[in-house]
């Protein structure tokens, strides 16, 4: 008999992400024969070392809500710039329906100052030190979708002198 070595590579892809899920709700839908529920979940998933992703699944049993979110969020995973102490960059605002989120970069030691959903991003992303204020809305998947919108807009001072042709001296001078 032949040993045959098992692989683990999914497995191994499987474990770096972290799961938290931000909201489960028992949703309806009005058919002839009366009312249908199902669950819809939104679920945010991350490394902690700048990937992030927003999910949200919807089933008629919760397990099968949080199974589909994973399988969206792994989707919808972006990559962000952090600076050497676990911030951003620079200030930025994103937006989603009528859900604002203004970050703004933060001393080092602050900790992460935010509610709700976008804590739980910025968390899962690997921030430390941030201050971000949801505008508008106080919706669970809107902030976390703009939360993640403000996060893509992210740029390096490498990227920007990248987009204009010039070196990376001219922007510091």
């Amino acid at each position: 008999m032949a040993n045959k070595k098992k692989t683990s590579r999914g497995k191994e892809q499987d474990n770096q992400w972290e799961e938290r899920v931000v909201q489960v709700r028992r949703v309806t839908k009005v058919v002839k024969g009366g009312k249908k529920l199902s669950f819809r979940a939104i679920l945010v998933i991350g490394d902690e070392r700048g990937q992030v992703g927003v999910g949200i699944g919807k089933a008629s049993d919760v397990i099968g809500a949080v199974k589909k979110a994973v399988s969206d969020a792994k989707k919808n995973i972006i990559t962000i710039p952090l600076t050497q102490f676990n911030s951003i960059p620079h200030q930025v605002s994103g937006i989603s329906g009528a859900a604002e989120v203004i970050m703004r970069p933060s001393a080092e030691g602050s900790g992460v100052i935010a509610g709700g959903s976008v804590r739980t991003v910025l968390e899962l992303a690997g921030v430390k030190n941030i201050l971000a204020k949801q505008l508008g809305s106080s919706n669970s998947l809107n902030n976390a979708r703009a939360a993640l919108n403000a996060l893509s807009n992210l740029k390096t001072f490498h990227t920007v002198a990248i987009e204009r042709n010039i070196s990376t001296d001219i922007l510091y001078t």
